[in-house]
């Protein structure tokens, strides 16, 4: 997002029911199928899900601008009235209250859990952020901006040994993690510091622990400049095999028209994975068992968002950590659970532990955050034994945020 409906959490892991997949988080062939969601969140809390304007069937009222809907500040102020005067009309201010987003709505979760307790003086008991983006610095591959090289390696490396691309040696996945994120953090982060002041000697040792690291030659870890961004890792790394990977979850793989240049033509874990059963599953889903019958498009992924107005954040990058600590430090009984997903590069986990690490909440406060990782994508529900971890989780956290 911006731009995404709630169809993902809605009909992925949260909701009454699930697209059916395979354990990996295959599509099965079409028609698809959906079924009883045996991990729903439903026997832990009502559930009300929320499709922005211009996502889902939500459209501007007639003679309303659409633009009053489309930016940051605008969708944080649309969606914050929307919560208020849900919990008014049907009388649940005295209920406890969570917000759940995904991706861009983790950004617009942590926004929200400011602008309602500002605005409304209404606090939260829990935030959940599923592969979350709060500081966009950490995602930006821009000219000058080195922090996102040295953020998705560890995410590189994760890829890249569940395609068994690195040495054997590397058998067991946390080991490697912990080994690249300490690499990641010194030498990698000092290299990428000191720029064009790097020895020769410096750049061969760069280049042979890079290419040990991303499953990359050494080679064209130099001609990157040691610096690889999301496109050319995901063309580069099976190149040779005649496949790509995907961006919101590196475990599957596509084929391109050839295999040279430096972009895929499509995400397969997107295109192939997930957007044909769940597009199928929330139309079948609204109009057959739920009785809402509507010929408007239900928007999943859409451009109709954009231009998504970030006047805001000019010239520089939105961070809305600053708004999560201001909340957890007026509430202090707020409590936060992030959902990572290892083989994620569209959120990956250790910019997401970078931006908590630079959050700067009250000592006293951080025990308040609470993180759990999975081997699985962006969608990391779509792999079943995650999707019961995450059920598990939840429950853990909904139960802690509701300790007196």
């Amino acid at each position: 997002g911006p731009g995404s409906a709630s169809v993902w959490l809605h009909m992925g892991v949260v909701g009454p029911k699930r697209v059916l997949m395979s354990e990996k988080g295959d599509p099965l062939p079409p028609p698809y199928s959906i079924v009883d969601n045996d991990y729903t969140w439903l026997d832990l809390t009502d559930l009300v899900f929320i499709d922005p304007v211009e996502t889902g069937y939500s459209r501007p009222a007639d003679g309303v601008d659409k633009k009053e809907f489309l930016g940051y500040n605008e969708d944080i102020s649309s969606v914050g009235e929307f919560i208020r005067l849900y919990t008014t009309q049907f009388q649940r201010w005295d209920s406890p209250k969570f917000l759940a987003g995904e991706s861009y709505g983790t950004t617009r979760s942590a926004g929200l859990a400011g602008f309602l307790q500002d605005k409304y003086g209404m606090y939260l008991n829990g935030v959940m952020l599923i592969s979350s983006i709060l500081n966009f610095q950490t995602a930006r591959f821009d000219r000058g901006n080195d922090l996102p090289f040295m953020l998705f390696l560890p995410t590189y490396s994760a890829i890249a040994w569940y395609h068994k691309k690195l040495d054997p040696s590397f058998s067991n996945l946390n080991s490697l993690l912990k080994e690249v994120e300490e690499f990641a953090l010194t030498e990698y982060n000092l290299a990428l510091t000191k720029g064009d002041k790097l020895t020769e000697a410096e750049k061969n040792n760069l280049a042979k622990k890079l290419s040990r690291y991303t499953g990359l030659s050494e080679t064209y870890c130099r001609q990157t400049l040691f610096r690889i961004d999301i496109s050319r890792f995901v063309k580069e790394l099976r190149r040779s095999d005649g496949f790509t990977v995907g961006r919101l979850d590196g475990r599957f793989t596509g084929k391109d028209y050839d295999d040279a240049g430096e972009n895929n033509e499509f995400d397969p874990s997107l295109n192939y994975a997930i957007s044909g059963p769940f597009s199928t599953a929330v139309n079948y889903y609204l109009r057959e068992t739920l009785g809402l019958k509507n010929d408007l498009t239900y928007e999943i992924l859409t451009s109709r968002v954009q231009p998504w107005n970030y006047s805001n954040v000019q010239n520089r990058y939105l961070n809305v950590g600053e708004t999560l600590r201001q909340a957890m430090h007026k509430n202090p009984f707020l409590k936060v659970h992030i959902y990572n997903g290892y083989y994620d590069l569209a959120t990956p986990y250790f910019a997401t532990d970078y931006t908590v690490n630079h959050l700067m909440v009250d000592s006293e406060l951080r025990k308040n955050i609470t993180q759990s990782f999975y081997e699985s994508g962006h969608m990391m529900y779509i792999h079943l034994p995650s999707m019961k971890k995450m059920k598990e989780e939840t429950v853990k956290f909904i139960n802690s945020a509701l300790e007196k």
